[in-house]
């Protein structure tokens, strides 16, 4: 089992900048690509940003490159994502995720998730 827990959302205005962390605990963190999704209310859960467990490889959604940034620190057993230049449409519920798979931007291919934290980001 691996529990994760997010951190850092909160409320923002457009154009502010928002770093979201997630620790994990349990099995080695190491050993799993990391990625996060968002939902907001009437959505489906869509993928944001992957790390992979194996050279760091990383991936993003076309509505976010150039402004999130997704990396990790194996030896905090955390994942975080830097987002800059905030907007409106990127309000929703952020989830971590945890796959044991190498590249994961599905959700069906993460087996651990975290419970979310709110993002809010007013225009």
């Amino acid at each position: 089992q691996v529990q994760l827990v997010e951190s850092g959302g909160g409320l923002v205005q457009a154009g502010g900048s928002l770093r979201l962390s997630c620790a994990a605990s349990g099995r080695t963190f190491s050993s799993y690509s990391m990625g996060w999704f968002r939902q907001s209310p009437g959505r489906e859960r869509e993928f944001v940003a992957s790390i992979t467990w194996t050279d760091r490889s990383t991936y993003y959604a076309d509505s976010v490159k150039g402004r999130f940034t997704i990396s990790r620190d194996n030896a905090k057993n955390t994942v975080y994502l830097q987002m800059i230049n905030l907007k409106p449409e990127d309000t929703a519920v952020y989830y971590c995720a945890a796959a044991a798979k190498v590249v994961a931007t599905r959700h069906n291919e993460y087996d651990y998730w975290g419970q979310g934290t709110q993002v809010t980001v007013s225009s």
